[in-house]
């Protein structure tokens, strides 16, 4: 029986399946979020700034996943309360020019909140294996500050989930990673 496939090509199908499946497994990875900013009851509310981020177990700043802001404000004034998030000012903040394509965003009421992101693509992009911190700080002015932290390991094998959880600016965060 004559194989139907020159032998010259057998190379570059091979190659070119390898790539499909490796592009096909990195566009399968994701990372979901669910953020929960609690309802206040206080005379005076604003919605929180908020940062979330990924540090690496040097506690350095890997990629920032969302920021929340007023970007709406006059003179670019919502910019001067992003320091008031200073873990995530220290980290990363001090050295973006906001707002940040893809990153930045408008302030988030009381409510559970959902974001995805893929591994390989922006903001998320490809982590090299390793133990990692996922951060999620927020601000809020006439109230407080909170950081919750959430590690995990890339990559994973299985789907996971992480959750932490607040006590008064941030509710229950969960993190589930699907490889």
């Amino acid at each position: 029986m004559k194989n139907p496939i020159p032998r010259s090509l057998l190379p570059a199908l091979l190659l070119a399946a390898t790539q499909c499946v490796s592009v096909q497994s990195a566009s399968a990875a994701e990372l979901t979020l669910a953020v929960e900013i609690p309802r206040q009851n206080v005379a005076e509310y604003h919605k929180p700034y908020v940062a979330i981020w990924i540090e690496n177990n040097s506690t350095r700043a890997v990629t920032n996943l969302a920021v929340w802001y007023d970007a709406e404000m006059r003179n670019n004034e919502g910019e001067k309360w992003l320091k008031d998030m200073r873990q995530w000012w220290r980290r990363s903040g001090r050295t973006l020019q906001m707002p940040v394509d893809g990153v930045t965003g408008a302030t988030k009421g009381s409510g559970q909140h959902h974001l995805q992101f893929h591994f390989g693509s922006a903001p998320l992009h490809e982590l090299a294996g390793g133990d990692y911190t996922l951060r999620i700080e927020a601000a809020r002015e006439v109230g407080g500050r909170e950081v919750v932290d959430i590690p995990f390991s890339w990559p994973q094998t299985q789907p996971a989930t992480f959750t932490a959880s607040g006590s008064t600016e941030l509710g229950a965060v969960a993190v589930s990673i699907k490889p």
